[in-house]
């Protein structure tokens, strides 16, 4: 699935080929995704100009005029701007035409990801509205989750992951941060301690900037909006890295299943 530099990456490789344009047409070939894109879509957004493009958490979100298109990739989408009308393959479910004559083509095999539209405050819809805060905010701070971890006893790992507490930090950097943090993914997470919330904020941001950065990490089923792949995997530290040995202390690397999720870990640099 792609996660929150993977979503970036897209949003600003297609930014610049959709903001202030107008829409043209749009094509929907499929519209069961995981919701039922809706049947006014085409009708509400054609001649309409989007004015911006914006991200929260996994979703992204297009201004439209008249209201917000609201985008999710799920576990398998992805877009791609197209300067000419490829012929479609199987999968490609929507196209979006512009006044630019590009295209924005929605893919998505497994079809678990959404097109959906509304004319209220998008910060409101119910997708959105229960969300934490961005990993990357000013709100997003060491306080703020020591706080709400205290009465928590779910694993650390599985806390950071869930989008009520924040946002964005997706199975591989969930990892990645712990890691780096000397934390065990195990940990309860009411037995964070004040320098280790430190520790583990400091860890999420620095590595999802670094993946930004690198334009994401490559994943089987994504490719970002200008073709190329991300390059961040090569510097994972212990995401796919099972059996192998930790880059710091050289004991092997163990892997185990939490909350159905597999979790790589250094037993002797991370501690419960």
């Amino acid at each position: 699935m792609p996660e929150l530099p993977e979503v970036e990456t897209i949003l600003r490789g297609i930014q610049p080929h959709i903001t202030d344009q107008r829409v043209t047409n749009i094509i929907v070939r499929q519209p069961r995704l995981r919701w039922l894109i809706p049947a006014d879509f085409q009708q509400k957004l054609t001649g309409k100009n989007i004015h911006t493009i914006s991200r929260r958490a996994k979703y992204l979100l297009f201004h439209a005029e008249n209201g917000t298109a609201i985008l999710h990739l799920g576990m398998s989408g992805s877009l791609r701007i197209l300067t000419n009308a490829q012929t479609p393959q199987k999968h490609d479910h929507v196209d979006i035409e512009l006044a630019n004559n590009k295209i924005l083509r929605y893919t998505d095999p497994r079809r678990f990801g959404a097109l959906l539209w509304t004319e209220e405050n998008y910060q409101l819809h119910p997708l959105i509205s229960a969300l934490g805060p961005e990993p990357l905010a000013n709100e997003f701070t060491a306080n703020y989750l020591w706080q709400r971890s205290r009465s928590r006893s779910v694993p650390i790992k599985s806390f950071i992951m869930d989008n009520k507490i924040v946002v964005g930090v997706g199975n591989i950097y969930a990892a990645e941060s712990l890691f780096r943090s000397g934390i065990h993914p195990l940990l309860p997470a009411k037995r964070l301690s004040k320098i280790q919330a430190q520790e583990l904020v400091k860890a999420i941001k620095t590595i999802l900037r670094q993946a930004i950065q690198r334009g994401g990490t490559t994943l089987k089923d994504f490719v970002n909006s200008d073709g190329k792949p991300g390059y961040f995997s090569n510097k994972l530290q212990v995401y796919g890295r099972a059996g192998l040995s930790c880059v710091h202390c050289k004991t092997f690397l163990k892997s185990i299943r939490i909350a159905q999720r597999s979790t790589v870990f250094c037993k002797k640099c991370q501690t419960i």
